[in-house]
């Protein structure tokens, strides 16, 4: 059996206005990316990467999606996130520019990736706090961001599977 190695790119959608997060759906992300494959990379660019093309996570409240391709064509897929313009999704038109943040080879390294880029926000965030109250709260969350508990899931599940490899 042949592994297809994929990679994975974490981008952030930023909107015009913000609350449009949350019209977007999986499958408008995936159409409006096609779509400009299409146009900037021809039959070619689609054929190449929509094989493997998916969008394996999105958060529509942080606007974070994780794009996944084959290794071989990540660079197609890369260099045509800067010409997302707009999403259309419910037959409605929302002007959005797409920030590339990690190319990875796994989705391991993107959560670690934004976990760390979460962090790094809300210390930006801390330090525009006014009151007490803004500044207890953000620092609660900064503390909060951290893999013990991704690690102590995956602990669990390799013992799990330990235990169904001894049967």
């Amino acid at each position: 059996m042949v592994r297809f190695k994929n990679r994975y790119l974490l981008c952030e959608i930023v909107f015009d206005n913000p609350r449009h997060r949350q019209c977007i759906e999986e499958r408008a992300i995936m159409t409006t990316v096609r779509d400009v494959l299409a146009r900037i990379h021809g039959d070619y660019g689609v054929g190449c990467c929509t094989v493997s093309l998916a969008v394996k996570y999105l958060n529509a409240y942080t606007g974070i999606v994780l794009l996944r391709c084959r290794r071989e064509f990540y660079q197609m897929l890369w260099s045509v996130i800067p010409f997302i313009t707009t999403i259309e999704s419910k037959h409605q038109r929302y002007p959005c520019i797409f920030h590339t943040l990690h190319v990875g080879a796994t989705i391991r390294t993107c959560q670690k990736f934004l976990i760390q880029y979460n962090r790094r926000q809300l210390m930006l965030l801390l330090r525009n706090c006014s009151t007490e109250e803004e500044r207890v709260s953000v620092t609660r969350e900064v503390q909060s961001c951290s893999l013990k508990e991704l690690e102590k899931d995956q602990s669990e599940e390799e013992d799990d599977y330990m235990d169904t490899d001894s049967d």
